[in-house]
């Protein structure tokens, strides 16, 4: 047992100092040859740290190969090596810089895929800026329109959808957010616009309830002259609502304020 830890001690000190020497040298070629060595063991032990390892090589080496035939996969391996262990940002910049070098290479679709793919998983949370998430959506589209039969198809129709969904929630909570605060002539005009932009959204049914429910708080705190107008509007948007989900979950609500509506416009 104590020779086995011992002689596994002994390889990482001369793995260490084998890697040592390397950053130091000055072979490009040998750099290269040690690099690729340490991205495919990376690969095939799912290890963060050689890849790692691999990234300051690929680093170094970078400018001596530009123009030369390994320099394809020289920029291809250091921009999976990115990727491999989530430096997406680095991984989506590296990508592009492959693709704008090598637009005829065999891995340009998977370059292509994994560009966007990285823009995917920096997409931040729904109730931040979503510049990336615009970002990863126009990119995954540009895979889908250049590669309609490629190997990640799915994978990207899956991603953009998800993308797609958490920019249909954020617009979707501005507008809740106005009918939160009670500000509902704003909260009108959002889910107005919601609906407009987003037709097949999951958050469509609840949209057209807080719409009315907004139009429905409006009514009944406006001044008097105004009151009757906005009974009549908010009734509209129930009936829209109604007309799209007849047992909708918010029926019952609504039909308790409809009786209220109705009892309303009879005194005028």
């Amino acid at each position: 047992m104590k020779k086995g830890i011992l002689l596994i001690c002994v390889l990482l000190v001369v793995s260490c100092s084998e890697y040592q020497d390397m950053l130091k040298s000055k072979d490009v070629g040998e750099k290269y040859s040690y690099a690729e060595k340490l991205y495919n063991e990376a690969k095939a032990e799912d290890s963060n740290r050689k890849f790692r390892k691999a990234i300051r090589l690929f680093d170094q080496i970078m400018p001596q190969f530009r123009g030369k035939p390994q320099g394809q996969r020289v920029s291809y391996l250091f921009a999976d090596s990115y990727y491999e262990v989530g430096d997406y940002l680095l991984s989506s910049f590296q990508f592009e810089r492959f693709l704008q070098s090598y637009p005829d290479s065999e891995k340009a679709e998977e370059a292509a895929f994994k560009m966007a793919a990285s823009n995917y998983y920096v997409s931040p949370p729904y109730n931040l800026d979503q510049t990336e998430t615009d970002k990863a959506i126009v990119l995954l589209q540009q895979y889908l329109d250049t590669y309609p039969e490629g190997e990640y198809v799915d994978k990207a129709n899956e991603m953009a959808k998800e993308l797609r969904i958490k920019l249909e929630k954020k617009a979707y909570e501005i507008a809740k957010q106005y009918h939160k605060t009670l500000d509902y002539k704003a909260a009108i005009v959002s889910f107005d616009n919601f609906l407009a932009s987003y037709p097949g959204s999951p958050f469509r049914e609840d949209a057209y309830y807080y719409k009315f429910d907004a139009a429905y708080e409006l009514a009944i705190n406006s001044y008097f002259q105004l009151m009757q107008e906005r009974l009549q509007e908010a009734k509209t948007y129930a009936a829209d609502y109604m007309k799209y989900y007849p047992e909708g979950k918010y029926v019952p609500a609504i039909e308790v304020s409809l009786d209220d509506i109705n009892t309303r416009l009879q005194n005028f």
